[in-house]
């Protein structure tokens, strides 16, 4: 399934797996052979860390690469944003408590529901996807029915809204 995601996003993915590939594999590959190199290796906690270290990466090289293969990048700059689509922001209103509350769909590796940046695969996003301004709609969430109305919908690029984006200290292994 290809996964849908902003040219940003798409960059942040390559970046980590070039640094893990490129910087951190090896780092910690001659950590290994340093360890190796003291010894009985059945008790040398060194070793075992350095080991487990690359085990994390590969599993996580693997994850990125699948990722990056799947991905679809998706220019929400494309979109006239008149009706809902990938990296629209909406603003709507919950019917029953009369709250505004504000979307922006984005991929599922970008998203950040805390801060409102929403998976295009979530049931809202599912629910939104189309629909214009005035429009009304019902979607089942965790907590059960909501209805919204579609107050105003524009485009804000989705990484000027993020509050966590990863940097190549977060990438490695520690």
């Amino acid at each position: 399934m290809l996964e849908p995601m902003s040219l940003e996003g798409y960059d942040l993915l390559v970046e980590e797996f070039k640094y893990l590939l490129e910087e951190e594999k090896p780092k910690v590959a001659h950590e290994k052979l340093v360890a190796a190199a003291q010894g009985d290796r059945s008790e040398n906690a060194d070793y075992h860390a350095a080991k487990e270290k690359l085990r994390f990466i590969d599993k996580r090289l693997f994850y990125l690469n699948k990722m990056i293969q799947n991905s679809k990048i998706i220019d929400p700059t494309l979109h006239n944003h008149k009706k809902i689509s990938f990296g629209s922001t909406v603003y709507v209103t919950n019917i029953d408590t009369d709250e505004e509350e504000r979307y922006t769909l984005c991929g599922v590796l970008e998203s950040e529901p805390e801060n409102g940046l929403i998976s295009i695969h979530s049931p809202l996003a599912k629910a939104m996807i189309g629909k214009e301004e005035e429009d009304e709609f019902r979607v089942k969430l965790p907590l059960g029915m909501k209805e919204y109305e579609i107050e105003k919908i524009e485009y804000k690029n989705i990484f000027s809204l993020k509050k966590n984006i990863r940097t190549k200290k977060e990438f490695a292994f520690h």
